[in-house]
């Protein structure tokens, strides 16, 4: 059974920092491409980063690249999203997803972002 667990949420004031961290199980994680993705409270689903297997590229969404990093280790099932720079928009719940943010996700782990 896949079971993904966030990690790393906080309140942080803007322009602060956290580390997000996703332990992964239940599949062979170096396989398969990892993602992140947040909802605001009633907004929708937003893709965040994409971290893929075999050729090892990462993907950003325009509203967090050059400020968000996402990696992996894959000796420890675990994938990373580094949030630098924070602002109150970035307030909102993360998760983390098996291939897609059409795939298995995780419970989830809120960032709050206020002054």
């Amino acid at each position: 059974e896949v079971h993904l667990v966030e990690s790393g949420g906080g309140s942080v004031q803007p322009g602060g920092s956290l580390t997000l961290s996703c332990l992964a199980s239940g599949f062979p994680f170096s396989e398969h491409d990892m993602v992140w993705a947040r909802q605001a409270p009633g907004k929708e689903l937003e893709w965040l980063s994409t971290f893929t297997t075999g050729d090892s590229r990462t993907f950003y969404a325009n509203s967090v690249k050059g400020r968000f990093t996402i990696s992996r280790d894959n000796a420890k099932n675990t994938v990373y999203l580094q949030l630098n720079s924070l602002k109150i928009e970035d307030t909102a719940m993360y998760y983390c997803f098996k291939d897609s943010i059409h795939g298995t996700r995780g419970q989830g782990t809120q960032v709050t972002v206020s002054s």
